[in-house]
């Protein structure tokens, strides 16, 4: 679901852009108000999750790839602003240190996966849960929450995707970016996300948020005492458990390399051309692209990226939240 750099016009990323600028005003100053500052790392600890769960990509039917994303789980502990903000930030260490999403295409990633899912996914799971006030109410919403959530962010990449080649064209007649209109990329996305990645999704949202509440239930509620240890433990262990994300064959669909997309099949025939937006786009090498570290085995590489890319994020938090009580005890 991360839409990489080229396939998207550049007026739709901004767009997009401009259309999360008032949702992270809104969900920092939300956060600000809502979140103790106590509880500002665990910000952190959500964009660690979210981040490594995105590291596990599943087979998906077609020979695609897919993964959870962690939004709903955020949004259920800690509240879909600080979703947001988590999600947010996971998405740009990836863009920025490993290449997996585009930084052009940041904001369309952020709409979908930040926003779309969190907010969607957590008006799910309050509404089932005040109908059903019980503990099978409780994880009912969050299994709901979560299969709804992310099959609506893939069915907004998938709308991004598609009208592509319906807006942008060259003189030729060709696609500039994208080249799949919507009548391909919406069952080509659609299928396997309900089939298989929604699953996942609400299969990873239920488990850790049942070890968490069991283990750690600082991070739900307003329990006070700070419970690390447990989870630090889980992820050290996703950390570990990264490389079955390996196991999984093929490219995520609409995140083909600009070689690559020229071979893809649809409908029986390769692509045959890349598209002129595409192929002259603006192009951007991260410091470990696509989790690979030269000189080193494919799984040590993507090992070495799950520890740096949690570290990042549970430290970026920290820090703001030192910052945050230095500026109030002054």
């Amino acid at each position: 679901m991360h839409i990489p750099n080229h396939y998207l016009s550049p007026s739709t990323c901004a767009v997009f852009g401009a259309a999360m600028l008032p949702v992270w005003a809104t969900s920092v100053k939300k956060v600000k108000e809502e979140l103790p500052k106590e509880k500002l790392p665990l910000l952190g600890v959500g964009a660690a999750f979210s981040f490594l769960m995105m590291m596990y990509d599943v087979p998906l039917p077609g020979g695609t790839t897919g993964h959870a994303v962690g939004a709903m789980l955020i949004a259920v502990l800690l509240g879909p602003f600080s979703a947001c903000i988590s999600v947010t930030a996971a998405l740009l260490v990836q863009a920025l240190f490993f290449g997996d999403g585009g930084l052009l295409a940041f904001g369309a990633n952020c709409f979908n996966m930040a926003f779309v899912l969190p907010f969607t996914g957590h008006y799910v799971y309050r509404f089932i849960k005040e109908k059903f006030p019980s503990k099978k109410g409780e994880y009912a919403g969050i299994m709901l929450g979560s299969y709804v959530g992310l099959n609506l962010a893939a069915l907004c990449a998938a709308i991004e995707f598609g009208l592509q080649p319906l807006l942008f064209k060259n003189a030729a007649g060709q696609p500039l970016y994208c080249p799949y209109d919507l009548s391909v990329s919406i069952p080509s996305m659609m299928s396997p996300h309900l089939l298989v990645a929604g699953i996942v999704e609400l299969a990873f949202t239920v488990a850790i948020f049942a070890y968490i509440k069991r283990f750690s239930p600082n991070m739900v509620g307003e329990t006070p005492q700070q419970k690390a240890k447990p989870i630090y433990g889980l992820l050290l262990a996703l950390i570990v458990l990264t490389p079955l994300g390996l196991l999984a064959q093929g490219t995520a669909w609409g995140e083909w390399g600009i070689e690559e997309i020229k071979e893809v099949v649809s409908g029986g025939t390769a692509l045959g051309y890349i598209p002129e937006g595409m192929k002259n786009g603006f192009g951007f090498q991260a410091i470990i692209q696509d989790y690979v570290v030269k000189g080193l085995p494919e799984i040590a590489g993507y090992l070495l990226s799950a520890f740096a890319g949690t570290v990042i994020l549970v430290m970026l938090f920290k820090i703001v939240s030192g910052l945050k009580k230095n500026k109030i005890s002054s």
